[in-house]
């Protein structure tokens, strides 16, 4: 189970990581369910390099895709999003606990270092 969700995530990450791809989702966030046609229209790439940016999201899970004929369309898949944003909470709450306690500490530090310097004047 923990391999499988492993896999996932880095698929997901993976495929996060390109601006094209990102581009891509973003469209369709604002736009539901357009041709691959309609979808790559916008950008200054080829119908092919879109298609195989298309098939990593895909292969994410982060879009769905349906042929109607000889029309292909795209549409977001929000599960998978939900999982790595599950996951980023989990080290958004670490994170935000320890950059908490740094902060506590360094104005103790200060408080220490203002009554230091009070002391010597």
């Amino acid at each position: 189970m923990v391999k499988y969700q492993e896999a996932e995530l880095n698929d997901i990450f993976a495929a996060l990581a390109d601006p094209t791809r990102r581009a891509l989702l973003a469209r369709l966030e604002t736009e539901e369910n357009l041709s691959v046609s309609e979808l790559a229209r916008p950008f200054h790439v080829s119908l092919p390099a879109v298609m195989k940016h298309l098939d990593v999201l895909s292969d994410a899970g982060l879009i769905a895709r349906q042929k109607t004929g000889r029309t292909v369309n795209v549409r977001l898949n929000a599960e998978p999003m939900e999982h790595a944003m599950e996951w980023l909470a989990r080290y958004q709450r670490f994170w935000s606990h320890k950059l908490d306690q740094l902060a506590a500490f360094l104005e103790q530090e200060d408080d220490d270092a203002t009554k230091t310097e009070k002391q010597q004047d």
